[in-house]
């Protein structure tokens, strides 16, 4: 959107450029100065929902002038919104639903219906240097969003997600304003926190710049029994030459995350009904249950314009590191009741990992058409260590009424927890091309390219001695194909079309079947989308009518013979509509939000026994809706409503059990003024304002329980 990034706090820094533009007469000392600066803040204080974004092959592009839906969300926005971490950005976005991974307390995401994984969530347009887990949001001045399939524009990720969408985090970087910010934050029921913010450029020009980042909060969330800590460090360091044709980026980040008596996803056992859902609140896991999560982190990026139509360009990016947990799922086996067994498993897991990116972008023009064209290359190596030690009996428990237990013995072992060693390595290698041909002064755009991918994952057995023996190898390559077409009817509209695949490592058929060990190519999940799009400036809508077909693979019976055979024939396809609304409707009212439409159909099931049933925790609709209102009996007040609505999932293949609809509401406030020249800005929210208890997920056949009644408080000073 127009404007600065967070205008009501970086008041400091432009009070001088505020006083030229006031008329004569409006001078005087003092708190009449004060006063202009408040009301000049409150006028450019707009939702920070920006339509474009990085497209990764095709680099950084406005969203009106791009085949896909594409859409940041930006500091300021993370900021007033006082999100801790990932998944709370992400609850602004219509077309993305947050989970909990598999047995675990990692943020995992739905869009379009198809799961994204935190592996496979990209950094500045890099695979596997994000942490993998939890993401603290302070780090970061963007978070993008990109709706569909994106192997031509990213590769394949190394987690084999992101099917349905892809998301990329920017880092923030030292402006041209100096900043000195500094935030004190409190959640209920018991957790404090607080952040600093500094950037600084220096030098001739401005050549060099540094951006440093510091937050850390800890206590008890709104969860009883449920306490979160988190520390992140980061710091952005670049310079640019004089005449700006050279451009070097370098990150470096340190996060620690973890949850300690964390309340879990449960799974269903051989029940015929779906259990209530527990008192909002209320924590049904394990005090000794936990995660701790560290990582470090960075990344080094270079530009160079050749000329001025030809750039090249080289990033490299590496993690490292050890998460450990133990963690206890409890599997209900009478709804009524809310009787259930739960074990224990302890898991060590870590990872390091580098990735890489180079390419050259150059414009020319033959005759009427001006090319835009693309070509590079990417690379992703990941060696992933892990073991774990679980308990081989269960314990008794409840839903409702939850016990404190001691850990069960955990006494099988895969592996050697305290030195795990190398259980999977994967390699990942592509080159790219594509050429953007527009014509009729940028009115029509037509996008062609392809990229050609080559992934090598090797799988071996756990090991108490050294590195395992080899259980299992992928060497598989793959061409993925991109058209796009935009056309422009006016300046601020567009119309356009994509036909892009998504691409996803491909099985090895298992179990008793006549091909065992017979490895197939890496799944093609083919993408059609149609849509169009406004924008303003101030203003944004877009609306997508798409659909994706992601293959699969079962055994089936080989006639009358009593053998079976792995094969792939099975589809799960899906058909969604999506309305995206963004930016400031009338003086003083801003709106983001949307709504999206899916029927996320099984085809060519085994059998044909669930051809037509609904796949498993994608809801039929889902609604997000955020308001934001400046009061005008009180310069630099806000007050804030948010409405989360999601349709109907089903739990199970066969659809006979399914969450009923919910609906969460959010309220707050914030009160920008400025006192000796310092403004400060005060925050009050409130989630789930009703304190409504539901299942907000059953993507993977578990569920996972909605947050309670949350009360945030924060203040925000520029120093």
């Amino acid at each position: 959107m127009a404007g600065s990034a967070f205008p009501a706090l970086a008041l400091h820094a432009r009070a001088a450029e505020t006083t030229l533009q006031r008329p004569a007469a409006a001078a005087a000392p003092g708190p009449v100065e004060d006063e202009t600066i408040l009301v000049q803040a409150k006028r450019r204080n707009q939702m920070e929902v920006r339509s474009g974004g990085q497209l990764g092959a095709l680099g950084t592009k406005r969203g009106l002038d791009v085949p896909f839906n594409v859409r940041s969300y930006t500091a300021s926005l993370i900021l007033n919104q006082q999100s801790q971490t990932l998944g709370e950005v992400l609850q602004n976005d219509p077309s993305v639903r947050t989970t909990l991974g598999y047995g675990n307390f990692s943020e995992m995401f739905i869009i379009r219906g198809f799961v994204l994984y935190g592996d496979d969530v990209s950094i500045n347009g890099l695979y596997g240097i994000t942490p993998r887990q939890l993401v603290s949001p302070q780090l970061y001045d963007q978070v993008q969003i990109l709706n569909g399939a994106s192997a031509f524009l990213n590769g394949a990720a190394p987690g084999s997600s992101g099917v349905g969408g892809n998301i990329n985090l920017i880092f923030k970087q030292a402006t041209n304003d100096p900043i000195t910010r500094l935030t004190g934050d409190y959640t209920s029921s018991a957790m404090g926190g607080g952040a600093l913010d500094v950037g600084r450029r220096f030098g001739q020009g401005k050549q060099f710049g540094v951006r440093l980042n510091v937050a850390g909060m800890s206590g008890e969330d709104a969860i009883s029994g449920e306490y979160r800590h988190s520390t992140v460090v980061g710091t952005d360091v670049d310079w640019r030459s004089l005449d700006d044709r050279t451009r070097v980026t370098m990150d470096i980040n340190y996060q620690n995350q973890g949850v300690d008596g964390g309340r879990p996803a449960i799974f269903l056992g051989t029940v015929n009904a779906v259990p209530r859902a527990p008192s909002p609140s209320h924590n049904f896991g394990q005090t000794w249950a936990y995660n701790d999560l560290n990582y470090v982190f960075g990344m080094l990026n270079v530009e160079h314009d050749l000329t001025r139509n030809v750039m090249l360009y080289g990033a490299f990016g590496a993690l490292t590191s050890d998460e450990k947990g133990n963690y206890s799922n409890p599997t209900v086996s009478n709804a009524a009741t809310g009787d259930a067994t739960a074990g224990a498993m302890y898991v060590p897991y870590q990872q390091t990992n580098e990735s890489t990116r180079a390419g050259v972008r150059a414009k020319f023009d033959t005759g009427p058409v001006h090319h835009e064209v693309n070509a590079g290359g990417s690379a992703v190596w990941e060696d992933t260590r892990a073991a774990y030690d679980m308990a081989l009996t269960s314990y008794a428990t409840n839903i409702y009424r939850t016990r404190p237990v001691a850990p069960p013995a955990e006494t099988f072992a895969g592996g050697v927890v305290n030195d795990p060693h190398t259980t999977n390595s994967t390699r990942l290698y592509s080159l790219f091309f594509s050429d953007t041909m527009s014509a009729f002064h940028d009115r029509v755009a037509l996008t062609a390219g392809f990229r050609y991918q080559n992934m090598r994952i090797n799988g071996y057995n756990y090991s108490t001695t050294g590195r395992g023996a080899l259980s299992a190898a992928y060497d598989q390559d793959a061409i993925t194909p991109v058209v796009g077409l935009v056309v422009h009817p006016t300046r601020q509209t567009s119309v356009y079309f994509n036909r892009i695949e998504g691409l996803s490592q491909g099985p090895t058929a298992t179990g008793n079947v006549i091909n065992l060990g017979e490895i197939f190519p890496p799944y093609k999940s083919v993408q059609y989308e149609i849509g169009g799009k406004y924008d303003t400036g101030r203003f944004s809508a877009g609306l997508a009518f798409y659909q994706i077909a992601e293959p699969n693979a079962y055994s089936v019976a080989v006639g009358n013979t009593g053998e079976y055979a792995f094969r792939e024939d099975g589809i799960e396809r899906h058909r969604g509509i999506e309305l995206n609304l963004n930016g400031e409707i009338v003086h003083g009212l801003r709106f983001n939000g949307g709504g999206t439409v899916i029927q996320a159909e099984q085809r060519h099931t085994a059998g044909g026994t669930y051809d037509g049933k609904t796949a498993i925790g994608v809801p039929n609709y889902t609604i997000n809706g955020n308001l934001e209102y400046d009061l005008p009996f009180l310069k630099g007040g806000t007050v804030i409503g948010r409405v989360v609505n999601t349709g109907k999932q089903w739990v199970n293949q066969a659809n006979t059990l399914h969450l009923p609809v919910w609906t969460r509401f959010d309220v707050g406030a914030r009160y920008t003024f400025v006192t000796h020249h310092t403004p400060i800005t005060l925050r009050f929210g409130v989630d789930n304002l009703a304190n409504t208890r539901y299942w907000a997920s059953a993507f993977g056949g578990y569920l996972l329980e909605g947050m309670p009644r949350t009360f945030k408080f924060s203040f925000t000073t520029d120093l």
